[in-house]
């Protein structure tokens, strides 16, 4: 008895290695052995303790990972800091389900078939966080295949597999090696550990042989403001709304000077609206409009439009293109931040607009929008959107030769969170083979070429100009063009084994 509690108190020893494998600590190679304490009591339990342990590990994982959450809602929404820890702790306990779920579904499967359950481990894992990536508008936050952002050879992969491909090396390793110990058999980890290591060898081929394509080459600088998230709009004096304005445009006018013809903003850096009348949105849209016509560059800048008519405007969160003949194309963000733009499933959580005043009311985009940079299609997601490997790789099918990204990090301070976004965007570039530059406003910006290679970034809290020259590609990966194959596969594989293990069980 005194075993088997000390054993289940091992379960959150993997959580913690696996929450060090991520950005601050950066202790990326932890995350080949943080699961291996977890997998020690799965293939020695049965399916209840399994799902505590799983349990146990995932609230340790997320709450380490997650842990600026509450800092958020306490800081922008004026909610009392305990009710932010609540809100926090009902967050990450949620989201250690995923992880007790893959531990209960684990431990029927290794009952059935424990010569095979390394192997079904990996498929199990791969089905809960593409579940993960949808549920309840979604979260695929902290997937573990983000962890090895920085091997490049390996995360080559995610062209084939996206991310998810990343994550189940990780977890057969993992179960490979436990299950070797357990059963003295060792051919399932050695066939695992070739795999892992042919699969570098591979991407390491690929990173020697990468060329560029013959494309029309572009020159386009990142802009960031550092622009503190505390600022209210509605609230701010002119002068310094000016002010930000003004550092902007000059920011802009170095970068021009540089030779850049594409010029990125952040995600609404300053208030702008195009399509708005007021006298202030008017000023500046005017000067945006001669700074593009008489240095014939294109713009690309984050807005809040709103709608015309007669009933209820409704405000979308834009990436707004401005070109030099000063037509302007328009994408409207169409994944919101449930929370923070809008309140999902309001019939049960209506009651928290009552208790804070930053969730907005804004109205989803309903399709991608593609803009052109001299007759070259590039698409924009915003924010948030970059943690949804489908959404984005849309834009690709539809013709995006680059990507580029705006975001808002200052929401997170210096904690954590902006490395960890930075870090997933840097795998839409791969899984897309497309270059992706990313301007935020304050946060950390970069340009990361289609192979995960960081060509520039810029530090946290700082203001930064980042130029660099890229060509667009034009052809599709795997991923791009059918998208999550592999993730259905391990859906079909999981949900099989485990109706042949009630079948089995049922018959026993």
């Amino acid at each position: 008895m005194k075993r088997k509690k000390l054993s289940l108190w091992l379960a959150p020893a993997s959580g913690l290695l696996a929450s060090l494998a991520f950005p601050k600590f950066n202790l990326s190679f932890l995350i080949w052995i943080a699961l291996i304490p977890l997998f020690f009591i799965l293939f020695q339990s049965k399916p209840k303790r399994a799902f505590l342990a799983g349990w146990l590990a995932g609230i340790t994982f997320y709450g380490l990972i997650l842990y600026w959450i509450p800092y958020v809602p306490a800081h922008y929404g004026n909610l009392s800091f305990s009710l932010s820890l609540v809100i926090y702790f009902l967050f990450i306990s949620f989201l250690g389900l995923f992880w007790a779920g893959f531990a209960w579904l684990l431990a029927i499967i290794i009952k059935s078939f424990p010569r095979r359950a390394y192997l079904l481990a990996g498929f199990l894992w791969v089905s809960f966080e593409y579940i993960l990536t949808f549920l309840f508008t979604g979260f695929p936050w902290a997937l573990l295949g983000y962890a090895q952002a920085q091997n490049l050879p390996l995360i080559q992969i995610s062209t084939i597999t996206g991310v998810y491909g990343v994550s189940f090396l990780i977890v057969l390793l993992s179960a490979s090696f436990v299950q070797a110990l357990l059963t003295r058999k060792k051919a399932s980890f050695f066939l695992s550990l070739a795999l892992i290591l042919a699969l570098h060898l591979t991407g390491f081929i690929q990173l020697r042989s990468s060329r560029s394509s013959f494309s029309p080459e572009i020159k386009a600088a990142v802009i960031q403001g550092n622009v503190s998230s505390d600022i209210y709009w509605d609230f701010t004096p002119e002068a310094e709304i000016e002010r930000l304005f003004e550092l902007h445009l000059n920011l802009t006018r170095q970068a021009i000077s540089q030779g850049a013809r594409l010029i990125i903003w952040p995600e609404f850096s300053v208030p702008l609206c195009f399509s708005c009348p007021e006298e202030r949105y008017v000023n500046f849209r005017l000067k945006l409009e001669n700074l593009v016509k008489e240095t014939g560059t294109t713009l690309l800048l984050g807005t809040n439009e709103r709608s015309a008519g007669t009933h209820e405007p409704e405000f979308y969160n834009t990436a707004l293109c401005l070109n030099p003949d000063l037509s302007y194309t328009t994408y409207y963000k169409m994944h919101l931040v449930p929370f923070g733009e809008y309140t999902p499933y309001k019939k049960i959580f209506s009651f928290i607009e009552k208790v804070t005043h930053a969730i907005g009311n804004v109205t989803p985009g309903k399709e991608h929008r593609l803009h052109y940079f001299e007759g070259l299609a590039f698409g924009s997601p915003i924010c948030y959107e970059i943690i949804f490997p489908d959404l984005v790789r849309n834009f690709v099918r539809k013709g995006a030769s680059f990507l580029v990204t705006i975001t808002n990090d200052g929401w997170y301070g210096t904690s954590s969170a902006p490395y960890q976004h930075f870090q997933i965007a840097l795998f839409r570039a791969v899984e897309n083979r497309r270059y992706l530059l990313r301007a935020a406003t304050t946060g950390i910006s970069g340009i990361i070429d289609p192979y995960g290679r960081v060509i520039q970034r810029s530090d946290l809290m700082t203001v930064a100009t980042l130029v660099a020259s890229f060509r667009p590609l034009k052809g599709l990966t795997f991923y791009s063009r059918y998208g999550d194959v592999w993730s259905w596969l391990s859906l079909t594989l999981s949900s099989l084994s485990v109706i042949l293990c009630l079948i089995k069980r049922r018959n026993e």
